[in-house]
């Protein structure tokens, strides 16, 4: 049961940093897919606005480590997490919990469908807009993500008091 709180609690969460995050679409451009990314590249109106991959890389990794940090502490002080094993499989539930919501509710249901993520000047590009297999690949890529991810929360549940 606790699960299914956390994953809830997390979807939230997760939900306001995406919804907060895109209120400026540009700065997430490189979460659309390619296609729509070239065409908008070429649009002189966005060309100052582009993020750089520098900018990208960036915000990966600071997403990560900010998901060790918080995954580390809710598996050690909230779950009682001690051993490297049970934290990661605990962690890797709770990851998949929320990489399946941003699939199926921020993803597909969400950005596939909301008219504001369309920037002008793509608007003939429905199709890639509604690429579901891009954001399929995007959750898989992401399980990927969470054996690391999950791997370094547990080894710092690991060595927490």
């Amino acid at each position: 049961m606790i699960i299914a709180i956390e994953g809830t609690v997390l979807c939230l969460i997760f939900g306001l940093m995406v919804y907060i995050m895109s209120r400026k679409p540009i700065k997430t451009l490189f979460n659309y897919p390619p296609k729509i990314q070239e065409r908008v590249k070429t649009l002189p109106e966005y060309k100052a606005e582009i993020p750089t991959q520098k900018n990208k890389v960036a915000a990966k990794i600071g997403a990560s480590i900010m998901f060790v940090i918080i995954l580390s502490l809710i598996l050690r002080y909230i779950n009682g997490c001690e051993t490297f094993l049970i934290a990661f499989i605990h962690g890797f539930c709770l990851f998949t919990i929320v990489n399946l919501f941003d699939l199926l509710v921020l993803d597909i249901i969400w950005f596939c469908h909301d008219p504001y993520f369309v920037f002008k000047g793509t608007e003939d590009m429905v199709k890639e807009y509604h690429n579901y297999l891009f954001h399929l690949k995007g959750f898989f890529i992401g399980e990927g993500l969470a054996l690391i991810i999950c791997a370094l929360a547990g080894a710092a549940v690991r060595f927490m008091p």
